[in-house]
């Protein structure tokens, strides 16, 4: 008891001296998203998510003075995405709203008395002529600047950007329209139309207001680019498979191939093909990346794959024989990429030479030579091309994200600076460590381990387990780029400061370690290999000296909140209790929401590895208490699963609480859900734990 009051004391110290951390301050930074450039450089937009408020900023190179374009004020759930700037750079194109679920109904947490869909708006650059367009998504200008094409319902509308003339379909097709993409002279619109089991292919005329499906398969076609003079169509082709099911591993398939179609014979040939085995599956979880093709001013075609089991950027010769070539050697994997001005560079951000961060890179196709631009302590992603320079957003251990310019030898310049709230409590946060462990099966499994601020040897700390969700993604060292992790540190900072021990696990089936770690065997509905890690997590905490073994718990969300239920139902002797956040706790439910036509009894024997891998298998072991948080317009977990894991608990007796959302979707759109689930947990944990 002394060595807690002593330890209590440090931390009132502590904070006395550099702020005192909330949850509120710590959630205090607008989080900035869609951070997108105009062609020739001279501007740049993005969207901060000012504690719910979101809205449309544009700054100019080379200063880079932010401007407010669109005026939101209030906590009201509305989202901004799919910024992008028209050819000239004369506008920027953006949809606010939010999606509908499968009832038809748009997202409305806040219950706003209005309708809250998804929109088509358009402002100019320097801030004027805000104006809505018409209901869709997914906006894309005409290289003449005079009009826009967007989606709506599955298909493609058309509105003017010189009048307010309404909105017309601007053709007929069967089957949900995506991928939009104009020829460089304007005069044809590629774009994809799926049909369920495959996909097609389809061009546009606009001059004779034709459709055309030039390349037709049984397989998926998508992510078309057009060749700079417009003669040609390069796309990629993957194989269907009817019996995929989700959240199993997947090693090897049949190969998946780039397309190239010349536009003036419609004759297609495939350019290029994986070669079977490893790297014969796609994988297309790439972040904020607009195509997964990029054609080079040079006639290079860049593209992602795993042909050494990482994630690398290849470049293949469009008009010769040339194999393919490696762009990105070493051990990490690339997410974003973008070409550069001139077009015969990618840049592109990657965790090589840096696993547990993300940085900022280039290489010139032509050469192959890879140059680091960004490096140290700093976490880059989303790069942009300016006249000024590359603008990226950045973080830190102890800042959240935030625009910057990047400058000679890794040093970095905040746009928007005076933006910045001054409550962050930036010096009273730590720096996790970053740590590995064995897991239960001797794999050994990598996380950040966050002391609290004042650590004593010789203290007996409570202790706090934190999964992320996903699967498909990795925890790094700092504030994440996506705004749902960046929430979570902050919230591993916040247990930090109060007290904890934390520990956020990186387990298997995340990303970040290659194609074999992420696509582990056994993995998640097909045997849980990943609990193999949580376990060995828990059981290296209660093997430090300065934590309470009595006193671990567990936290996390949709993934996490599905491996919180493991550990609770598997082994409550080790996790005293813990938080469920929109978690998975049967997998034969939860396929149904991915496949509609799921049967568990056509699949007798999957179903009954997939109930053996789910918490309501073990709930006859659940003995600890669990605060369970679930938004109940969840399109990714259904509320269902939360509703009949209660009644099961119930009929157990086991101790439970809950914080049920009305409305709310999976990854929280109102910025006081995030703050009432937070203190919820945190009083919870308070609680149980204290």
């Amino acid at each position: 008891m002394k060595k807690m009051i002593a330890v209590l004391a440090t931390l009132a110290a502590f904070h006395t001296s550099y702020g005192q951390v909330t949850i509120e301050n710590l959630l205090s930074v607008p989080f900035p998203t869609e951070l997108k450039s105009s062609p020739d450089g001279k501007h740049i937009s993005w969207v901060f998510n000012d504690k719910g408020a979101r809205n449309v900023f544009i700054a100019d190179a080379p200063a880079f003075t932010p401007r407010q374009v669109t005026h939101h004020s209030t906590d009201d759930g509305l989202d901004i995405t799919n910024l992008s700037f028209t050819a000239d750079g004369g506008r920027v194109l953006f949809t606010e709203g939010n999606p509908a679920n499968g009832s038809g109904e748009a997202a409305n947490p806040a219950l706003l008395q209005e309708k809250t869909g998804q929109s088509i708006w358009v402002v100019n650059t320097d801030g004027s002529g805000l104006r809505k367009i018409a209901a869709g998504d997914n906006a894309l200008g005409s290289p003449d600047n005079k009009v826009v094409v967007f989606v709506s319902k599955g298909k493609v509308w058309k509105a003017s950007l010189t009048d307010t003339v309404k909105a017309t379909q601007l053709f007929e097709a069967r089957g949900n329209i995506s991928d939009l993409r104009w020829s460089p002279d304007g005069k044809q619109l590629a774009f994809i139309s799926n049909r369920g089991d495959h996909a097609f292919l389809g061009i546009f005329d606009i001059t004779h207001t034709s459709v055309q499906y030039p390349d037709p398969s049984v397989d998926i076609d998508m992510q078309p680019v057009w060749s700079p003079d417009g003669k040609w169509l390069a796309y990629i082709r993957v194989p269907n498979r009817k019996d995929l099911l989700p959240f199993t591993e997947r090693r090897k398939g049949l190969p998946w191939s780039i397309r190239l179609l010349n536009t003036e014979n419609a004759q297609a040939k495939e350019l290029w093909k994986a070669s079977e085995g490893v790297g014969s599956i796609l994988y297309t979880a790439v972040p904020d990346t607009y195509n997964l093709l990029l054609w080079t001013a040079d006639n290079q075609l860049v593209f992602p794959w795993e042909k050494d089991g990482w994630q690398h950027l290849y470049a293949k010769d469009i008009f010769s024989g040339a194999a393919a070539r490696l762009l990105t050697p070493g051990e990490g994997e690339v997410e974003n990429m973008v070409l550069s001005m001139d077009g015969k560079s990618v840049v592109y951000n990657t965790n090589i030479n840096d696993s547990h961060r993300r940085h900022i890179w280039k290489v010139a196709v032509s050469n192959g030579k890879p140059v680091q631009l960004s490096k140290g302590s700093g976490i880059e992603w989303s790069p942009v091309n300016t006249e000024a320079g590359i603008a990226v957003i950045q973080s830190s251990a102890t800042t959240p994200g935030w625009p910057v310019l990047l400058k000679k030898d890794s040093v970095t310049e905040k746009i928007a600076a005076s933006l910045f709230p001054s409550v962050f409590p930036k010096e009273s946060l730590v720096v996790p460590q970053l740590i590995s462990f064995p897991a239960k099966d001797g794999m050994q499994i990598y996380g950040q381990l966050f002391l609290p601020p004042g650590y004593q040897k010789g203290g007996k700390y409570p202790a706090l387990l934190f999964m992320h969700g996903g699967s498909r993604r990795q925890m790094i060292l700092g504030f994440h780029y996506m705004g749902y992790y960046s929430n979570d540190y902050a919230m591993n900072q916040y247990y930090a400061s109060k007290g904890y021990i934390v520990l956020a696990v990186n387990y298997r089936s995340g990303i970040g370690y290659g194609m074999e770690f992420r696509e582990a065997l056994h993995y998640g509905a097909n045997g849980c290999s990943e609990y193999n890690d949580v376990i060995g997590a828990g059981l290296y905490l209660r093997s430090r000296a300065d934590v309470n073994a009595r006193r671990i718990g567990l936290w996390g969300g949709s993934y996490g909140g599905y491996l919180t239920a493991m550990g609770l139902s598997r082994n409550s002797d080790v996790f005293a209790c813990g938080v469920d956040i929109h978690g998975v706790h049967n997998w034969n439910e939860e396929m149904k929401n991915w496949i509609a036509d799921y049967d568990p009894s056509a699949r007798a024997a999957f179903a009954t590895t997939a109930l053996a891998s789910s918490p309501v298998h073990f709930v006859d072991g659940w003995k600890s208490p669990v605060l369970f948080i679930h938004g109940d317009d969840d399109r990714n977990v259904p509320f269902s699963e939360t509703v009949n894991m209660v009644e099961k608990i119930r009929e157990r007796k086991v101790y439970y609480e809950e914080l049920i959302i009305p409305d709310e979707i999976h990854d929280f759109l109102l910025h006081k859900t995030w703050i009432k689930g937070y203190h919820a947990s945190a009083d919870f944990f308070e609680k149980m734990m204290k």
